[in-house]
């Protein structure tokens, strides 16, 4: 069994929002997944399913960003997952816009939900999807950038990251975390 978590804030007001890339890529998963992310357990809001034959749990945790690993750790306790089938969709303000970069551990990069789930769990080692969101403008307010939306002309370019995180994450589970990597973090570099 996997857990799906996509990282975000709750609340219409942070809908579309950089820091909640990881709950759109969980819903585009949820139809992959054949599920909703409607039900409410665990402080988060998730759905069950499969997909590659595996069960998997998609969550959006609904605890605000920098209290992520509270969710996270309560439903991996429930479900009895190890950290290692734990994938987190995240933001990323150290990629262009769009760019995917996956991971099977590190640090959390700055990354305060990271750094939540770390402190949770108790281990780096567990893999993550971060999705690029582009570097905040010079002088501007990291947090303001971050909840800020994305410009018109790079909804599209987010909308395929959306789908190509998701994708990843099926491919992660169905061919192994390897060929994920190979795949899309090799795309980024050729892409840039």
């Amino acid at each position: 069994m996997y857990l799906i978590a996509g990282l975000g804030n709750p609340t219409r007001e942070y809908e579309k929002t950089r820091h909640n890339v990881g709950f759109e890529a969980i819903d585009i998963l949820a139809d992959k997944a054949g599920t909703t992310v409607t039900d409410k357990k665990h402080k988060a809001l998730y759905g069950k399913g499969y997909i590659g034959g595996q069960k998997v749990i998609l969550a959006k945790p609904q605890t605000y960003m920098n209290l992520s690993g509270e969710s996270i750790r309560e439903i991996a306790d429930f479900y009895k997952i190890e950290p290692e089938n734990i994938i987190i969709l995240c933001d990323d303000i150290n990629l262009s816009e769009g760019q995917l970069r996956i991971r099977l551990k590190g640090s959390a990069g700055g990354h305060n939900g990271l750094k939540n789930i770390i402190s949770h769990l108790g281990t780096q080692e567990f893999p993550r999807i971060r999705i690029g969101v582009g570097e905040k403008p010079r002088g501007m307010d990291l947090a303001d950038y971050v909840l800020g939306r994305f410009p018109k002309e790079q909804q599209a370019a987010m909308e395929e990251a959306y789908r190509d995180a998701a994708e990843a994450a099926c491919m992660m589970i169905e061919d192994g975390a390897d060929a994920a990597m190979n795949h899309y973090n090799r795309k980024n570099k050729e892409n840039s």
